[in-house]
């Protein structure tokens, strides 16, 4: 009998780069609703680095 806590259908875990991309899309919405504003330049400049560094220390396997 199968456990019921699990799904029979599993939901795949949306993977590192989906996250970052996600959050990268977020923060450009944002910045096109509020305009320019330093901190928020800032958050998207953080995020396409940390990206930039996962993907080399992943050699691109992310």
């Amino acid at each position: 009998m199968p456990d019921e806590t699990q799904s029979s259908h599993p939901t795949p875990e949306p993977s590192v780069e989906q996250h970052l991309q996600g959050a990268h899309s977020l923060l450009r919405s944002l910045q096109e609703k509020v305009g320019e504003h330093p901190e928020l330049a800032q958050a998207i400049t953080n995020l396409e680095m940390a990206l930039s560094i996962l993907t080399v220390k992943t050699a691109g396997v992310i």
